[in-house]
């Protein structure tokens, strides 16, 4: 090991060495993120001032899109910037800055979709008891205890990993600084790491996702016991939105991570990442817009004001 050179930086390879390609492709990509971009701002706008939306419900959406916000910003300027310009280096400290964002924002949405299940589950299977449940301070609590946990359970990993030293290959065929490309290029034995990887994927994955099966299983059983269809319309109209936002979230994700990602082709592991980093933020603002009324009502409220000024 000591005779090896060590990397400084590596070379991310992207989606195609064909440049011509690569610049269209960019440029698709740089379109997909301000629409993503955008399409979250408006969600964050008008949850802050629409008076109709100031409930639980559109507060954790509020920190959801977010989220969604950082978690793309932590990817898609990199890549966006290595596909315009042809130079796909990152210096081994930026790579780390973007596993430990990458990892950390994850996580705090994962544990984000669980308190969001939770509070549509009191909200249909116990509505007399709401208002005293999912109080302001509770609510404030829950959000920041998941933003707390998200970047604090990953520490243990990162640290782990910025105590590496990588020999190479210098080239990842990637677009950005994925933990498993990172991993394989160590000297060392990072057996141990892996384990813990794979450990706090299985359990945050697993975990958070068992909150929601919970949840909307007994929301949909609540629902079906409602006498009225248009009740049970009404009341499945409200969680129907994150009940598609969960599944497109961790179906990724769960095919990258609890799989050991280190058995996986690093080639497939990049294709299912473009839908966990870049079509999910962007569908995310759209089906919630599209698919709940009182966000459309509030659109159209701030489009009539802004045509009546």
């Amino acid at each position: 090991m000591m005779n090896r050179t060590t990397v400084s930086e590596f070379l991310l390879l992207g989606f195609t060495s064909n440049r011509q390609l690569e610049v269209l492709l960019a440029s698709l990509l740089a379109s997909t993120y301000l629409l993503t971009i955008t399409g979250n701002a408006v969600i964050i706008t008008i949850t802050l001032v629409n008076h109709q939306l100031c409930t639980p419900m559109y507060f954790f959406l509020r920190h959801f899109a977010i989220l969604e916000i950082g978690f793309t910003m932590t990817i898609i300027p990199k890549a966006l910037t290595n596909m315009f310009s042809g130079d796909g280096t990152i210096s081994l400290p930026g790579c780390f800055l973007q596993v430990y964002l990458y990892l950390s924002l994850g996580l705090t949405e994962f544990l984000l979709l669980a308190i969001m299940s939770i509070d549509r589950y009191v909200a249909i299977c116990n509505p007399l008891h709401y208002t005293s449940i999912m109080t302001g301070p509770t609510c404030s609590l829950l959000v920041l205890c998941s933003w707390m946990a998200g970047f604090l359970l990953i520490l243990g990993p990162a640290i782990a990993l910025l105590g590496l030293p990588f020999c190479g290959p210098r080239a990842m065929d990637h677009f950005f600084c994925d933990i498993g490309s990172l991993i394989k290029r160590s000297c060392m034995d990072t057996s141990l790491l892996e384990f813990m990887v794979f450990l706090l994927a299985t359990l945050s994955l697993l975990g958070t996702l068992t909150v929601n099966l919970v949840s909307y299983a007994n929301i949909i059983s609540t629902i079906m016991c409602i006498p009225s269809t248009e009740g049970r319309q009404k009341a499945f109209s409200t969680c129907i939105s994150q009940i598609t936002v969960v599944s497109l979230t961790y179906g990724s994700c769960i095919f990258m991570y609890i799989k050991p990602s280190y058995a996986m082709e690093l080639s497939s592991r990049k294709r299912v990442s473009i839908l966990n980093t870049v079509v999910a933020p962007l569908l995310n603002p759209f089906i919630y817009c599209l698919r709940n009324k009182q966000v459309q009502d509030a659109l159209k409220s701030i489009h009539s004001e802004n045509r009546c000024r």
